[in-house]
């Protein structure tokens, strides 16, 4: 083999070394996250006295956004209504931004037979407040009776112990700001592809947070303290945003308390949504989330950023290089090998904490895809346009 395409093939493999010793340290720091305090088999035969739970638990605020989804609230709604929490330890505010169907009915219809408090906010009575997650969350916070928050979204359906284990979290005095498992459900490829991706983005979400290296979270489950969010003072300097509700928060309150953030790493904790059920839907999602990636103001999830886009850009390149070269099949195989690999331990234990190890199989499928995938979100990200439920957002 002559010098330059060996050194190519060297070049090509060392993205994805670099990447491979990234993913098995985010297992490594998977793997030593704290289970929750007072989940032992004494103290969970003591949760079912709903007196100690009232005692030594604090009380939640569940805030809730919601635009257009008379359909898909009966479904949380229900869900909370089954709480293993004490209906007397919560409250449910839900933010109705500028719905054109029946939510707001649906709200007032459900409020009359509900066990546990449901308050409704309209935006609409408020002109002051704008509309969008943001303005919705800040009417609720301004309401909110509990000092903890708990956050997920309306077409959302969240476990029977949700509440009871955010609120043992919450329990910790140190504790600031608590980041949910989140699951994508749904069935046929597209979806099969979305909950893998989406369980790498949980996983590496909680293992930074193991790291102290806060870079991702996801706003369908997530608390925090109220305090602590006037504390960092909220959502100022991304309002103009309409995603980022979520981890410009997170990335706010990593840098005032570095030690106060927690993943809930609990399976009866993880929250379920439905995948997008079509490529363009799919693409519009994605563009909103990528539209807040050049406003973080932090250095780790920009140096995660580089490290997995070399590593991706370094496998498309060893595919077109054997059209060249194609004596430099052994560091493209290598390559490959690294990059999936360490995907696929990485992800096992996640999977298995979400209940979906059967998705190890589609590594290589999402592999495949990923370029143009991420070529196209990027593209749209950068026109800085997109539509999200019947609004066109700049």
């Amino acid at each position: 083999m002559s010098w330059l395409p060996f050194s190519w093939g060297l070049t090509l493999l060392i993205p994805p070394v670099l990447y491979a010793v990234a993913m098995l340290r985010f297992r490594q720091a998977w793997q030593q996250l704290p289970a929750l305090p007072g989940l032992s088999d004494q103290a969970q035969k003591n949760q079912a006295d709903h007196s100690i739970l009232a005692r030594e638990l604090p009380k939640l605020s569940v805030l809730i956004a919601a635009r257009n989804e008379a359909e898909n609230l009966p479904g949380l709604l229900q869900d909370l209504q089954e709480q293993t929490l004490p209906v007397a330890q919560f409250e449910v505010i839900i933010v109705d931004d500028h719905s054109t169907d029946a939510t707001a009915a649906l709200v007032q219809q459900w409020a009359k037979k509900l066990p546990f408090c449901l308050r409704l906010l309209a935006l609409a009575e408020a002109p002051g407040q704008g509309t969008g997650k943001k303005a919705a969350l800040e009417a609720a916070l301004a309401v909110a009776r509990a000092p903890w928050v708990v956050c997920t979204d309306a077409d959302c359906r969240v476990p029977a112990d949700w509440l009871r284990l955010h609120a043992l979290a919450a329990a910790n005095p140190a504790t600031h700001f608590v980041s949910g498992p989140v699951r994508l459900t749904g069935a046929g490829w597209l979806a099969q592809l979305q909950a893998l991706e989406m369980a790498g983005l949980v996983g590496v979400g909680a293992a930074c947070i193991a790291q102290q290296a806060s870079t991702m979270c996801n706003g369908a489950n997530l608390g925090y303290r109220r305090s602590t969010f006037q504390a960092v003072g909220g959502f100022a300097g991304n309002h103009h945003l309409a995603s980022g509700d979520d981890e410009f928060l997170l990335h706010k309150i990593q840098q005032r308390n570095p030690g106060g953030i927690q993943f809930l790493k609990e399976a009866k904790a993880t929250v379920s949504t439905a995948a997008q059920g079509t490529i363009p839907a799919l693409l519009r999602q994605r563009v909103r989330w990528a539209s807040k990636w050049p406003h973080y103001q932090t250095t780790a999830p920009q140096r995660l950023a580089v490290v997995v886009l070399l590593a991706n850009v370094a496998l498309f390149l060893g595919l077109v290089s054997l059209l060249v070269w194609p004596v430099l099949w052994p560091w493209v195989a290598g390559g490959w090998l690294l990059k999936l690999g360490a995907d696929m331990v990485f992800l096992r234990p996640v999977l298995r904490l979400l209940g979906r190890g059967e998705l190890l199989w589609w590594v290589l499928p999402l592999q495949l895809l990923y370029a143009p995938y991420a070529l196209a979100v990027a593209l749209g990200a950068r026109r800085g346009q997109y539509q999200w439920k019947g609004r066109q957002v700049k």
